[in-house]
């Protein structure tokens, strides 16, 4: 492994929290005896493009310091290669981090295990999501939720997560279920009204809301939680259960475990770690294997 290793930071992320989360840990990875190189980009590609150039390079491992979009931006160069990823997780959500058991918003201690990982090897292989050319690694989402982020970007006031509180108030009031067409593997089309399918190769997305919160990010499979139609007043009874995860034994939703899947629906929107993937039809496809990951 090499000696440089590549901290990937948002220095915006989680408030600012990002551009102090990476001297605690530049610190640790300099103590343990490595080079270390900061990579911050103008805005999301000019980062994705430098961070590939130094995975090219020959990193001995990629650190990112931020959120759960500073993960899925690493994630694109990453996946498929033998460089390992950390994560000192500052960001707002952090489910990446979560369903990993990695620490969250505890950037010393996430840089002194990152430290520790690479110079004792402490390596995961894990599967990521993969949807055409976009990596994942914990949901993929369509239906009312991916409504409620449509709305919400649409907003530009108020700031902050209370801007998605207010987007989920307004597409309640306009709520009806959708049309989907489900493919599992090579199995028949399963054509039912739904609310929402999340297909989840982690546990949660949201910022802790464990919409597939039985998936295991190595087993080959994805969870797919797939919440039937329902009126208003049920959605609002069985939402707030998913923070805990007991939303799955509801009689309203049924969790099937496929290798691929694609989903068709008119008028929806996939987002896969919470950036926008494009309009359904989508064909998402477990991949094993695909990240390695410093634990």
């Amino acid at each position: 492994m090499s000696s440089e290793i590549t901290l990937f930071v948002n220095p915006t992320a989680g408030r600012g929290r990002g551009a102090h989360a990476a001297q605690p840990t530049a610190s640790a990875l300099r103590a343990a005896g490595f080079c270390v190189r900061t990579v911050v980009g103008t805005d999301a590609p000019d980062a994705l493009a430098r961070l590939r150039a130094a995975v090219r390079e020959g990193t001995g491992a990629v650190i990112a310091v931020g959120g759960d979009g500073m993960v899925s931006l690493a994630l694109q160069a990453l996946a498929g290669t033998q460089v390992p990823l950390g994560v000192v997780a500052v960001g707002t959500g952090n489910d990446f981090a979560r369903a990993l058991g990695l620490p969250v918003r505890e950037p010393e201690r996430a840089g002194r295990l990152a430290a520790g990982a690479i110079e004792e090897g402490r390596i995961r292989d894990i599967d990521l999501g993969r949807v055409g050319d976009t990596w994942y690694g914990t949901v993929l989402c369509s239906g009312f939720d991916s409504k409620v982020n449509d709305r919400g970007n649409r907003m530009r006031l108020p700031a902050g997560r209370f801007r998605y509180d207010l987007a989920m108030i307004a597409e309640l009031a306009a709520f009806r279920p959708f049309p989907y067409r489900i493919t599992l593997d090579d199995g028949p089309v399963i054509e039912t009204e739904a609310t929402l399918v999340a297909v989840g190769n982690g546990s949660s997305y949201g910022g802790g809301m464990r919409i597939c919160a039985d998936a295991v990010p190595d087993d080959g499979l994805f969870d797919v939680t797939v919440v039937a139609d329902c009126s208003r007043a049920t959605l609002l009874t069985v939402f707030p259960q998913v923070y805990k995860g007991t939303h799955l034994s509801h009689p309203k939703v049924t969790v099937h475990r496929a290798r691929t899947i694609t989903l068709e629906a008119p008028g929806l929107t996939a987002y896969a770690d919470g950036e926008p993937v494009g309009p359904l039809p989508v064909t998402a496809a477990c991949v094993p294997g695909a990240l390695r990951l410093l634990t």
